[in-house]
């Protein structure tokens, strides 16, 4: 393979320097037509999230699908952009929607520009898990996912999960398990098991009963419980009470008990 050499030295900082501020602005202003203009013909893109590498041709779904879409979603940089000859240097947060709120990563990139268009780009991203206001939980942590997926496709995965829990209820069933979530939801094992582990933060099973007790409250909540708690829990899928109470107490801060006469009280004022 032959090895191409990119003009360097001080002589090309204010090129680069240029050509890196109208890429950052680009992106800033979710500019993907000015974004690819960009683009040298030749470029590689080294994703180190995704562990790929990809080529002119593949960026315009890749940048379409990274920019922010969502409300709260952005991209702030958090350095001023470094030049050095053909080289810059970027490091910025990316906020995406999750199952459970905000989720961010840290990012940076390393851009060579060549001929007066970025040539190449590499990226490196590390997961900052945010709580459900978006703020970060517990500090950075590595996140470098080997299952091909960027920060935008698990946040379309944590929402194509969260959307199938709403509209098929698969949580009423006590035996759901892992697998067959991931066979109806239309993704793999693996990559739900890494979503709720390494984004969410917690596990498939905290996951489903957050689910369940949701369904259940809603029915507290609109008065239209005629039958004990007890049975209620079974009937939304609970298949211990045990698990059932912790649960409760977890979200609510209150037992079954304390709960159903808070809502009686508020029911008679």
């Amino acid at each position: 393979m032959s090895i191409t050499t990119v003009p360097d030295g001080p002589g090309q900082t204010p090129l680069t320097a240029a050509t890196v501020m109208r890429y950052h602005l680009c992106w800033k202003h979710r500019d993907l037509d000015g974004v690819m203009a960009l683009y040298h013909p030749d470029i590689q893109y080294h994703d180190f999230f995704q562990n790929r590498v990809l080529g002119f041709s593949q960026l315009r779904d890749y940048v379409r699908a990274s920019l922010p879409h969502e409300a709260g979603e952005d991209i702030v940089h958090s350095d001023r952009i470094r030049v050095d000859g053909c080289t810059a240097f970027i490091q910025y947060q990316v906020t995406v929607q999750g199952g459970d709120g905000l989720v961010a990563f840290q990012s940076s990139e390393a851009i060579t520009v060549r001929d007066g268009l970025i040539w190449q780009v590499n990226e490196y991203a590390t997961l900052v898990r945010g709580d459900a206001k978006g703020r970060p939980a517990g500090g950075p942590r590595p996140a470098t996912s080997r299952l091909g997926l960027s920060p935008r496709q698990l946040s379309t995965m944590a929402q194509d999960l969260e959307h199938y829990f709403q509209a098929q209820r698969p949580y009423l069933d006590p035996e759901l398990d892992l697998q067959q979530v991931a066979d109806e939801s239309g993704y793999s094992r693996n990559q739900i098991s890494y979503l709720l582990n390494q984004v969410l933060g917690q596990s498939f099973y905290r996951y489903v009963n957050q689910a369940r007790l949701q369904h259940l409250l809603s029915r507290l909540d609109n008065s239209c419980a005629t039958a004990p708690v007890d049975d209620l829990a079974f009937n939304a899928g609970f298949n211990s009470l045990s698990a059932f109470y912790k649960c409760f107490r977890e979200h609510t801060g209150l037992s079954p008990k304390a709960y159903l006469k808070q809502i009686s009280l508020r029911a008679r004022t």
